[in-house]
């Protein structure tokens, strides 16, 4: 009877990770959002285009970029959370199939949204950078501040996954 219980509590832990299957979907949804903000921002850069300056375009396409590793982010989230948390994509054979999805874990998820989180502050520190002068000292110096715990927290998680697959290799080999 034990047996019985314990198998069906396990069979229904295991069969939870379901539960974040409308979570992607949701995602899924904001992507399309970042999307639709994508194509109005790129509307409204050419539409002005005459009567921008240099800095304004500059700023505008910064933006632009951002918006794109927001969506980048979101995909790999939504691709490598789902293929990693709740089930196989099975997508091998599929001419389209991203690269790094080959070789993704969890440690190598957190460490490309780490990255990826770094990379989209980097491009709103520029943006803040270029646009300094309309913008108070108190903000950028908290911008840069947040910037560098995101950096720091990339290079500690990093770290921490480089010493669990080391110390898991050391293992391997005493066997």
């Amino acid at each position: 009877m034990s047996n019985k219980v314990t198998h069906s509590v396990a069979s229904l832990i295991f069969l939870s990770r379901w539960l974040q299957a409308p979570m992607y979907l949701g995602l899924i949804v904001a992507l399309g959002v970042y999307a639709y903000k994508f194509f109005v921002m790129l509307a409204k850069l050419i539409m002005n285009l005459g009567s921008s300056e240099e800095t304004d375009i500059l700023l505008q396409v910064l933006s632009l970029i951002d918006v794109v590793m927001i969506a980048n982010l979101l995909v790999m989230v939504i691709i490598g959370g789902y293929e990693i948390f709740v089930s196989r994509l099975h997508i091998e054979e599929h001419p389209d199939q991203p690269e790094w999805l080959d070789h993704v874990d969890a440690g190598v998820l957190k460490i490309k949204l780490g990255m990826a989180l770094v990379s989209i502050s980097s491009i709103h520190l520029l943006r803040s950078f270029i646009n300094a002068g309309n913008m108070n000292e108190h903000t950028l110096k908290w911008e840069v501040i947040i910037h560098c715990v995101l950096l720091v927290s990339v290079i500690f998680i990093a770290l921490t996954d480089w010493l669990i697959q080391h110390k898991a290799q050391m293992y391997q080999v005493k066997k």
